[in-house]
């Protein structure tokens, strides 16, 4: 079997793909220096997460410049809060910088480290390590005078390699999802009186999912709803969502979930290849997923 990670994307992925906006650093020239970059990456995150971060100041960056490239760039976003509470959020993608570019000049970012041992995130404590090599950029100039980085796509020639980790605590997650489907149900005059969910782990990239949930609508319609499924992803990277089952001791909710049940089949019978979504010069080596005290996933890029 031809492993997946070793393919080309289809032309039709490549073609869907947009084109990276550049990303503002301020007034040309670019930055000197690192502790320059640095600043400018501090005011690039605050203006690209608007009023939604919280303790964004006390983020630590540090950056190293050899040229026109980076050396390296340490961002920790360690504390930082990022609220959902009706301040005013990221910037309109409408009105993103897309300038008439009058000057590049190309660079690398040979070691990018992102950590925030914790960062919070719509009220869940997410606990994140990531670290990339060979980033390739441009610098670009633009006819009113502004800076800015434009990403350049990996490519065979030019691989990224490093390793990403996120870890979220299996409680919270549980907390945080409550609330959403809360929300949700709420809009739909459904009540959600109880919900417990639990994942278990059934090998290094496997897990089983459990829902159960109580809800009532109106005086009269009360139900508990169980869910469960089964997610695992395989040596040539391909996401897989099975055994999907839907089932409720009431027979008026057991009759409403089997109209729904063909129509959840046919989106989890759909195999997400992981490997294929990326671009050529991104290999996936390896994926976990751990599930104890905490859901953590990690991945290796080859």
């Amino acid at each position: 079997m031809t492993d997946a990670a070793q393919r080309p994307a289809p032309d039709h992925l490549s073609a869907e793909r947009r084109t990276p906006d550049p990303i503002p650093l301020g007034t040309a020239p670019r930055p000197a220096d690192g502790a320059d970059l640095a600043a400018r990456i501090r005011a690039a995150l605050a203006e690209e997460l608007g009023g939604t971060a919280v303790g964004l100041d006390r983020a630590s960056i540090t950056t190293v410049l050899d040229g026109a490239s980076v050396a390296s760039a340490d961002i920790d976003l360690s504390g930082v809060v990022v609220r959902t509470d009706g301040v005013p959020g990221p910037a309109d993608p409408d009105k993103r910088w897309r300038p008439e570019i009058v000057r590049r000049e190309p660079g690398t970012l040979r070691r990018l480290r992102l950590d925030a041992h914790r960062i919070v995130a719509v009220d869940l404590p997410v606990d994140v390590t990531a670290e990339l090599e060979g980033l390739r950029f441009e610098w670009v100039e633009s006819s009113d005078g502004r800076v800015g980085v434009l990403p350049v796509e990996p490519t065979q020639e030019h691989p990224v390699s490093g390793h990403a980790r996120v870890a979220v605590d299996k409680a919270g997650l549980v907390a945080t999802a409550r609330g959403l489907l809360t929300v949700v149900l709420q809009q739909q005059g459904i009540t959600l009186t109880g919900l417990d969910v639990d994942l278990v782990s059934e090998g290094p990239r496997a897990a089983t999912l459990r829902v159960d949930a109580a809800i009532k609508k109106g005086m009269f319609l009360s139900a508990r709803v169980q869910a469960t499924a089964s997610v695992s992803v395989d040596a040539n990277m391909v996401l897989a969502v099975r055994d999907v089952r839907l089932a409720s001791g009431n027979p008026l909710v057991a009759a409403l979930l089997g109209t729904i049940r063909g129509r959840v089949e046919a989106a989890t019978s759909r195999d997400i290849d992981l490997a294929e979504k990326l671009p050529a010069g991104v290999r996936l080596a390896d994926v976990r997923l751990d599930v104890g005290q905490e859901l953590v996933a990690s991945a290796r890029l080859a």
